[in-house]
């Protein structure tokens, strides 16, 4: 399995990370555990989780499930030095801190909360989950208003912030952060603010990306070379429409889409013609679409890791079979004018 640096750390995680989201919901303690094992095997010690997690449903009374199974994944095996752990704390509107913002005050409960949870003393990685001003992803890309954000107040929220998470770097609470669900000028805003204060400077940012949704391809990639953010790309698979199982309007029991028929807005009359077109390619080129997705994701010109989800142990034995997969140019190129000829399709 191929490994790449975090960041500017010299912490090296495996180009590809599992990802936790459904383990408490429709994936059991039991399976969860299966899972973890099976990527260790593999190669893939890099696990993502959150402190609202699971999803489907994401609600008060699941939050935190993820990471106690984690945790007692730890307890049982005693090989919490075996994984490179990344968690989130949650932002404004959550349902765990009856919608409280990121603040100095709820990243110190938050972090303290989910060591618990993970019975660990340290998070390699600590994410904030969203930005307090608001994100533009999950189908939020509006025009920009500058009447929604005030500069001042969040260049306080930053430092703010960024004092209580050097405070944890120096205790040994954490080691690293990250960013996520952020825009460029946030993520040049924490850094050069890290900067200056002498704080911890941010490692990663996870937004979505996959051959379906490419909103990071452009001033976000360039920051993320340049800066040497790594992008840790949520639903590298479209939430499964890459997968091809809801071509033709398929809706697989126990699948995303049966639980939430939407898709998180990402439904649409394009989707699944647009999904077909990547289908194709995979298939002239004798490629597993899965596989084809995540390798693409791989050999983007910055630096990614793709977080992938299964729900089954079935969907990881599959995902893990093309790990170490590299597409030809021939293939990628066949990407890019599908891409330029179908452009976001959700």
């Amino acid at each position: 399995m191929k490994t790449v640096h975090l960041g500017r750390t010299d912490l090296k995680v495996p180009q590809l990370c599992l990802g936790s989201m459904t383990w408490g919901t429709q994936t059991s303690e039991a399976a969860a555990h299966q899972q973890i094992e099976a990527s260790l095997d593999a190669g893939i010690n890099f696990i993502d989780t959150a402190e609202a997690y699971p999803v489907n449903p994401m609600n008060k009374e699941n939050a935190g499930r993820t990471e106690e199974i984690i945790g007692t994944w730890f307890a049982k095996t005693g090989r919490r030095n075996d994984v490179v752990l990344a968690t989130k704390v949650a932002g404004s509107g959550n349902y765990i801190r009856d919608g409280e913002e990121i603040s100095a005050k709820t990243v110190r409960e938050a972090v303290d909360g989910s060591l618990k949870r993970l019975q660990t003393d340290v998070i390699d990685l600590y994410q904030l989950h969203w930005p307090n001003r608001g994100s533009y992803m999950f189908r939020q890309n509006w025009a920009y208003d500058p009447s929604r954000q005030d500069r001042a107040a969040t260049v306080a929220h930053m430092e703010d912030v960024l004092g209580a998470l050097q405070s944890m770097v120096s205790e040994g609470k954490i080691r690293h952060i990250g960013l996520s669900n952020e825009s460029a000028w946030g993520t040049m805003m924490w850094l050069q603010i890290a900067e200056r204060m002498g704080g911890p400077r941010v490692q990663s940012i996870q937004n979505e990306y996959s051959l379906m949704c490419r909103l990071f391809d452009t001033d976000l990639a360039e920051l993320s070379h340049n800066e040497e953010v790594s992008l840790m790309a949520f639903s590298p698979l479209a939430v499964g429409y890459l997968t091809g199982k809801y071509q033709g309007g398929a809706v697989p029991e126990g699948s995303r889409m049966s639980i939430n028929g939407k898709m998180g807005g990402r439904a649409s009359a394009r989707v699944l013609d647009v999904a077909q077109v990547y289908l194709d390619i995979a298939a002239k080129h004798g490629l597993d679409p899965v596989h084809m997705s995540l390798a693409w994701c791989c050999q983007r010109p910055f630096p990614v890791i793709p977080i992938f989800g299964a729900t089954t142990m079935a969907q990881l034995t599959h995902i893990i079979g093309g790990k170490d997969l590299e597409l030809a140019q021939e293939v990628l190129d066949e990407i890019n004018a599908a891409h330029r000829a179908n452009p976001m399709p959700y």
